[in-house]
């Protein structure tokens, strides 16, 4: 299968998801910029016109878009990994989760405040508005490893969103020390601390490459 990423975007979360089932892939780098894949310098938007990551083509060649789609599917593909859950209440809590991270932290507040071009008013209103969403974390994560009661396809897509808290001073994890303890208990597992460590050193080259196109 082809995972078209961007290093420390959202997609991380599904290469997090595959190191964990120990699957292979092909990992296809999109300039989120230009939306021009690094492999071959094609125009990623002939693969999702949106141009946007993850998105995932199967071994069947189907072409899958959304983040909490493409982990489940993932989850589903390689059940021996664990990271997804039976059917009936726990998989609607597995996709209360999905939701929850996708709508309410990753497009309600971490997007507005990762946004260079967002006004000031813009930040101050999505930090007054969705803080909130922090402290209900905060209080369900006491006292607990994971969001069910396993490593799922919802922890790799948290941690890949709490992780953008360093381009967000205004979120310091401080404020939330069971949110803090749970990042930096999964940054240490096997699956996040080596997607993590390729995906920053993949952001450091992008850096530098738009920096000399400036």
């Amino acid at each position: 299968m082809d995972l078209y990423f961007s290093p420390l975007a959202c997609s991380m979360a599904t290469r997090i998801a595959l190191y964990e089932a120990g699957a292979t892939a092909n990992y296809l780098e999109v300039d989120p910029k230009t939306k021009v894949l690094q492999n071959d310098g094609s125009d990623f938007r002939s693969v999702n016109p949106l141009g946007l990551v993850p998105t995932l083509r199967t071994d069947d060649g189907i072409v899958l878009t959304e983040n909490a789609a493409i982990l489940q599917y993932v989850a589903d593909r390689f059940p021996t990994a664990g990271i997804a859950t039976d059917p009936g209440i726990e998989r609607s809590r597995l996709h209360q989760w999905l939701c929850f991270i996708g709508t309410e932290l990753h497009k309600g507040l971490f997007v507005p405040l990762l946004d260079r071009k967002a006004p000031p008013e813009v930040k101050t209103y999505t930090l007054g508005k969705s803080l909130s969403r922090l402290d209900y974390l905060e209080n369900y994560l006491r006292g607990r490893d994971y969001l069910l009661d396993h490593f799922s396809v919802a922890d790799a897509y948290l941690v890949t969103v709490i992780n953008w808290t360093m381009a967000t001073p205004p979120v310091e994890l401080a404020k939330w020390p069971s949110v803090k303890a749970y990042y930096e208990r999964l940054r240490a597992r096997p699956s996040v601390a080596k997607a993590l460590a390729e995906e920053f050193e993949l952001y450091k080259a992008e850096l530098a490459r738009h920096k000399a196109a400036a």
